[in-house]
């Protein structure tokens, strides 16, 4: 099982024969055609991969679609880096559910920004932007009503298009269900497990519910402005109500978590959706028959109050979450996983990312309208304030986050290598003098795979620096803008900070861009893929729990069908040894956990480079623990090898980095550390010294087929008649 790198099958065989035998092209089982002599590994094993990197991506539309929905994936995945305090999970869920339905607002609000402020309020009564615009200048000298309700039908295309593209995935591992026999103590065995349709299904009801709701507010706010009749005031009234309701719905765990079979709450949400699209159809039809005057303003009337308030609701939510996060966390020494914080850094992340990608959005299209007109007459001015404060809010997390990280690269770097000293000192004693050179070089790498640990106070900066941006996109409410703000209070040049902006609104269009052409690159060169797909593959491993626009959970598949297809192998007669490299023993540690006990007796597990205990304990401490572990290696029967290195950045230890074999405790035999390099002299008959790995996968080396050779005679030492190892 390969890792994030989405390796091919004849890559993770290291054969160049291979042949499908299982599964789709998305994620099959593959092996080594009989007629070729390679077809069997160390201790004559029959070898068979799993190659499920299509599943979490795989075509560049549908990784671009993973880019944009990058800040609802990331919301997702906050609801599962809740604490393992099983008192707190009712109001995490409730706190990340209701932070998600932020974020299908402001998307709704961004695109209403250009559809209804920038093209409908702003450019379309102005000649100069509408000269040379045949396409746009049909609306022009139309009435206000009419245009805002024609120009409406765009943030509603966008609302179905996003409600469409959620949809699709909901049916495409449906035939994917583990055994029901292998019922796990773990909440990490019900990651694959657990059908997460019923759910999602709720939650996009509610979400299309608010989407269609917040476009009714902005278009009755504008309208009543000028026309507070009791028509416009009833249907705000509803559409106050429907919110409301959708808030609620989502503060409640308990019925949206409910089975799948009871489906009363499904027909609640489905009326909620019916009402609010009903809703909408009146309220653009009631837009433009009022006979009252339009105000004279230079924006949306109601627009900017409205972006502010919803600022202000993430920022009051996401200090909440931080409250119960400190509150819930444990308190024993070193066992607390990113200060508790881990579910508020990737929640205030997501929505610091949303709100740049709001902010750019509106830019970009104002400074496309103010192509070609006269200075002092575009729109570029328009945008709500609260957007600039948000791109400075943006760049300024950013920009600090960066030179802290060069601070602790430069103050950590002398203390880590001394400890990588130490390491390379134990592994090459008394090294002739040529090996100084290769020395320093392994010294380095070990030195770098440390600032691993580094990286936990930087991702809380950036976390805590993005929510205060959140915060500080209020101060709009008070029509002040961070150049006079600042010159004001610290004495800074208002130019200097109109310029920051300026490049903070042109960094976020490169990180957009530069996350669009990776992930055009990932899937067409294998160094691309191995370091930009581990972002999508991370994130689309948790189901959907917080965000039903958030991309498609792949383990729903890969966990069901790689337990199915083991207790297959077992059931005819064969033992089977698993190994998994990086992401892939974490699906294997799932997997493991839904196999009906009769089959983990007959099952073996070899692990490296795998990120169970560095990453995910520290990350997800309600389903990654010791017990989960531990559950693990019993149902394994303790047939369980992880190899680490030093020089990897990702991968470690598992229980123990040091073998101190306790009697009566199988899990201090688990970790085995390789030395690596194997050496640091060039061997005779080869012109360079043996490779650094790292975290790249390294089957074929010696180390690795012992341990092979080791688990197979363990699984073939059984009483039971013999079986062909697999």
């Amino acid at each position: 099982m390969h890792g994030v790198s989405g390796a091919s099958a004849a890559q993770v065989l290291d054969l160049r024969q291979i042949g499908q035998v299982a599964g789709d092209r998305n994620g099959g089982f593959y092996r080594p055609r009989p007629r070729y002599s390679e077809s069997t590994g160390a201790h004559g094993v029959t070898l068979e991969a799993y190659r499920w990197g299509d599943l979490p991506s795989g075509t560049v539309a549908r990784t671009l679609a993973v880019v944009f929905l990058l800040p609802f994936m990331l919301v997702n995945v906050a609801i599962w880096m809740r604490p393992a305090n099983p008192s707190s999970e009712a109001t995490v869920k409730s706190l990340c559910r209701v932070l998600g339905l932020t974020l299908t607002v402001l998307y709704v609000l961004a695109i209403a920004g250009v559809a209804l402020d920038l093209v409908g309020w702003k450019c379309l009564a102005s000649a100069n932007c509408l000269a040379g615009r045949s396409w746009l200048s049909w609306l022009g000298g139309r009435p206000v009503g009419l245009r805002l309700a024609v120009l409406a039908l765009v943030p509603a295309a966008a609302i179905g298009l996003i409600w469409r593209v959620s949809c699709r995935p909901g049916r495409t591992f449906e035939a994917f269900r583990a055994p029901d026999q292998g019922s796990s103590a773990s909440r990490l065995g019900t990651v694959g497990q657990w059908d997460a349709e019923p759910l999602v299904g709720r939650m996009r009801a509610i979400h299309v519910a608010a989407a269609f709701a917040t476009l009714d507010l902005v278009l009755l706010l504008a309208r009543g402005a000028g026309d507070a009749s009791a028509a416009t005031i009833a249907l705000a009234a509803i559409t106050g109500v429907i919110l409301t309701a959708c808030v609620g719905l989502l503060c409640t765990p308990p019925l949206m978590d409910r089975a799948p079979g009871d489906q009363r709450l499904d027909r609640v949400t489905r009326t909620l959706r019916t009402a609010a699209v009903v809703l909408t159809v009146v309220v653009v039809v009631h837009v433009p028959t009022s006979s009252q005057p339009w105000p004279q303003e230079h924006g949306l009337p109601g627009y900017d109050p409205t972006l502010a308030g919803l600022f202000v609701a993430q920022t009051t939510l996401l200090a909440a979450l931080g409250v119960v996060l400190l509150w819930h966390r444990r308190r024993e020494h070193d066992g607390t996983p990113l200060f508790g914080l881990g579910a508020l850094v990737v929640a205030a992340t997501g929505i610091s990312m949303a709100v740049a990608y709001s902010a750019e959005l509106v830019y970009r299209m104002a400074d496309f309208l103010d192509r070609d007109v006269p200075t002092g007459e575009g729109i570029a001015s328009g945008p709500p304030r609260a957007y600039t404060w948000a791109i400075f809010g943006f760049f300024r997390g950013v920009l600090v986050t960066a030179i802290v990280a060069v601070l602790v690269i430069l103050i950590s770097r002398r203390s880590r290598r001394r400890a990588a000293a130490a390491i390379v000192a134990h592994d090459f004693p008394d090294p002739p003098a040529e090996a100084g050179p290769r020395l320093r070089q392994v010294r380095d790498a070990i030195a770098r795979a440390r600032f691993t640990e580094k990286l936990v106070p930087l991702a809380v900066l950036y976390g805590c620096l993005a929510g205060l941006g959140t915060a500080t996109t209020t101060i709009g409410l008070l029509g002040q803008v961070p150049s006079d703000v600042l010159e004001r209070t610290i004495g800074l040049p208002a130019g200097a900070i109109t310029f920051a902006i300026a490049f903070g609104s042109w960094v976020i269009a490169a990180i957009i861009l530069g996350l669009i052409i990776g992930g055009i690159f990932a899937y067409r060169t294998e160094p691309y893929r191995r370091h930009i797909g581990v972002l999508w593959d991370l994130g689309t491993f948790w189901p959907r729990a917080a965000h039903p626009f958030a991309p498609p959970c792949y383990s729903e598949r890969a966990v069901p069908e790689l337990a199915r297809r083991i207790t297959h192998l077992v059931e005819r007669g064969d033992a089977v040894l698993l190994t998994g490299h990086s992401h892939g023993s974490v699906l294997l540690a799932a997997t493991v956990l839904q196999l009906p006990p009769q089959v983990g007796d007959r099952v073996a597990l070899l692990t490296y480079g795998s990120p169970l205990r560095r990453l995910y304990a520290r990350l997800f401490p309600a389903y990654v623990d010791d017990a989960a572990l531990h559950e693990i290696g019993r149902r394994v029967g303790w047939r369980w090898v992880n190899l680490w290195r030093d020089t990897d950045p990702i991968g470690g230890w598992v229980f123990s980095p040091q073998p101190s074999p306790a009697p009566g405790d199988p899990a201090t035999a688990v970790d085995r550390r390789q030395r690596d390099p194997r050496d640091v002299l060039t061997p005779p008959g080869d012109s360079v010294a043996p490779p650094i790995h790292g975290h790249w996968q390294s089957e074929s080396d010696e180390p690795f087929t012992e341990v092979v050779r080791e688990l197979a005679r363990r699984l073939g030492g059984r009483t039971d008649p013999p079986a062909t190892p697999r």
